[in-house]
């Protein structure tokens, strides 16, 4: 159940994160509304992942994962295309989350 709840607060962050831009500095209600409940559902989702995966872990996965997603939100949403150094360093950031995911004795197997 960890990685559901992980999935879920990876998901609920980036549909925050996204809607921020939209919300206009909290001026337009719908994405305001998403903003918060986003983040709400996200941080609650994540203290329950917590409780079966170590906090390292969940963190790793959550910053890695939220970042290429949001990236590509970016690009799809507001026409922010990434250029090749930018995919680079979110391609070592995933690299890094399969790392720790993989081959740490940190992580739940």
């Amino acid at each position: 159940m960890g990685y559901l709840y992980l999935a879920i607060a990876i998901a609920g962050e980036v549909v925050a994160t996204s809607s921020l831009k939209a919300s206009r500095e909290f001026t337009r209600l719908g994405p305001s509304v998403l903003v918060i409940g986003g983040y709400a559902l996200a941080f609650y989702c994540m203290t329950l992942a917590l409780r079966t995966m170590p906090l390292g872990v969940v963190y790793a996965m959550w910053s890695g994962l939220g970042i290429a997603l949001i990236v590509a939100a970016g690009a799809v949403l507001y026409d922010q295309i990434p250029d090749a150094w930018a995919l680079v360093g979110m391609g070592l950031i995933v690299a890094g989350v399969i790392v720790i995911h993989t081959m740490s004795k940190m992580s739940v197997h």
